[in-house]
C-alpha cells in the first residue's frame, strides 16, 4: 500500500475521454454490489407481498395430497424417476415468476449503473489470477479490509434494523405455533413485510453510500499523471487518423468563417468561376483585405453567396489567379496589385453611386 501512495498522488490530472473508453472496453467500470444487493431485496419483498399467500397456498396443498397420498405413489424402477420429476415441475412452475422478477431486479441493478458493455478482459487467463502471491495481496490488502469492515458494519446494522422491527411482535411468535396454518400464513406475510421494510430502509442507505464510494474510487483510479496526459497526447496526434481528422475539422471550421465574411465584402473578383477572391475595403484600412479565397467548387460557393447579399462580382481572371496565389485570407493583398485592385475597388464605387447599388443592398 506504501508503494501505491505516492503513485496515486501523483495522479493529479483528469482521465482523458481515451482513457474512460479504454476502461470501459477492458469492463472496469464503476459498480456497487450494494446497489445490486437493494435491487434484488427489492425484488424479494415485492415478490413475498404480492405472492407469498398464493405461493405458500400451492407448496401447501402440493404437500399435503403428497404426504395424504403417499401408499399410493411407486417408489420402485422408473416410477421413482416420475414421481420426483413431477414433484420438480411443480415447485419449478410455482417458482418461476419469483425467479424472473429477481433476474430483471439484477440486470436492472447493472443497467442502471453503467451503460451495456460486452468485454472478455476479465475472463482472460492470468498468472496473477492463480499466483498464491499475489492472492495473498489481494486478500489482505486495504481493499480486502474495508470490504470485510463494511459486511461486519451491514449484517450488524441490517440485523439491528430487523429486531427492532420485529421486537414488538415477538408475542404473537409463540402463538403462531397453534394457531391454524392460514392463519400463520397471514401473520407470517405481516411480519415478513415489516422485516422486508426494515431491511430496505438500511440498504438503501447503505447503497448510496456505497455507490458514491465506488464512484469516487473508480475516478481517482482513472485519474492520470501529468506525463500520462503529455505521453497521451502526443500519441493522438502522431496517428495519421486523428492528424487528418484535426486537418479536416480545421480547414471545415476555416471555410465556415470564410463563408461567413463574404456579405461583408466590398467585390469578388472571379476567373470566372475557377477562382474567386472576396475582397474588403473601406476608408480605415491602408489596404483591401482578402477575407475569402477558393477554386473551382469552393470559387462557385462563393460567387454564389456574393450574388445573395448583393456583393458586386467583377471578372478579371489575370487579377483573380494573381490575387489566390499571392495572398492568403485575413491578409492584406501585395504591394505589386494596388493598382490593379484600387481599379477595380473604384469602379465598384462607381457603380454604387451612379446605380444605387447601396440602395440595392
Amino acid at each position: 500500500m506504501s508503494d501505491e501512495a505516492p503513485e496515486q498522488s501523483s495522479k493529479t490530472e483528469d482521465p482523458s475521454h481515451k482513457k474512460l473508453e479504454d476502461a470501459h472496453k477492458k469492463g472496469d467500470v464503476a459498480k456497487s454490489q450494494e446497489v445490486t444487493t437493494w435491487f434484488m431485496l427489492l425484488g424479494s419483498a415485492v415478490i413475498f407481498a404480492m405472492m407469498a399467500p398464493g405461493t405458500s397456498a400451492a407448496l401447501m396443498l402440493e404437500m399435503r395430497d403428497l404426504i395424504a397420498n403417499a401408499d399410493r405413489f411407486e417408489v420402485g424402477g422408473p416410477a421413482l424417476g416420475t414421481f420426483f420429476n413431477g414433484l420438480a415441475i411443480s415447485v419449478f412452475s410455482i417458482a418461476l415468476v419469483p425467479l424472473l422478477v429477481l433476474s430483471v431486479c439484477a440486470v436492472a441493478a447493472n443497467l442502471l449503473q453503467h451503460r451495456p458493455l460486452l468485454s472478455i478482459d476479465p475472463i482472460i487467463p492470468r498468472l496473477s489470477k492463480i499466483s498464491p502471491l499475489q492472492g495473498a495481496k489481494r486478500l489482505f490488502s486495504g481493499e480486502a479490509i474495508v470490504n470485510f469492515v463494511k459486511g461486519l458494519i451491514k449484517i450488524v446494522v441490517v440485523a439491528a434494523a430487523v429486531l427492532y422491527a420485529i421486537w414488538p411482535e415477538r408475542d404473537r411468535l409463540d402463538t403462531m405455533m397453534t394457531a391454524d396454518p392460514m392463519l400463520i400464513l397471514a401473520d407470517f406475510q405481516a411480519l415478513g413485510i415489516k422485516i422486508f421494510l426494515a431491511a430496505l430502509v438500511v440498504v438503501t442507505l447503505i447503497a448510496g453510500a456505497d455507490l458514491l464510494y465506488q464512484r469516487n474510487k473508480w475516478w481517482k483510479k482513472q485519474m492520470m499523471t501529468l506525463q500520462e496526459t503529455r505521453d497521451e497526447y502526443k500519441q493522438m496526434e502522431g496517428d495519421p487518423k486523428v492528424k487528418g481528422r484535426i486537418r479536416q475539422l480545421r480547414q471545415e471550421r476555416a471555410r465556415q468563417r470564410m463563408m461567413a465574411a463574404v456579405p461583408d465584402a466590398t467585390v469578388v473578383i472571379t476567373n470566372p468561376t475557377h477562382f474567386a477572391v472576396a475582397l474588403k475595403y473601406d476608408q480605415t484600412m491602408r489596404a483591401p483585405v482578402c477575407v475569402a479565397k477558393g477554386v473551382d467548387a469552393v470559387a462557385l460557393r462563393i460567387r454564389a453567396r456574393a450574388e445573395e447579399h448583393a456583393v458586386p462580382v467583377v471578372e478579371n481572371p489575370p487579377l483573380a489567379r494573381a490575387l489566390f496565389k499571392s495572398v492568403d485570407v485575413d491578409e492584406t493583398i501585395p504591394a505589386e496589385h494596388f493598382k490593379a485592385v484600387a481599379q477595380v475597388i473604384g469602379y465598384v464605387m462607381r457603380l454604387e453611386r451612379h446605380a444605387g447599388w447601396k440602395a440595392e443592398r
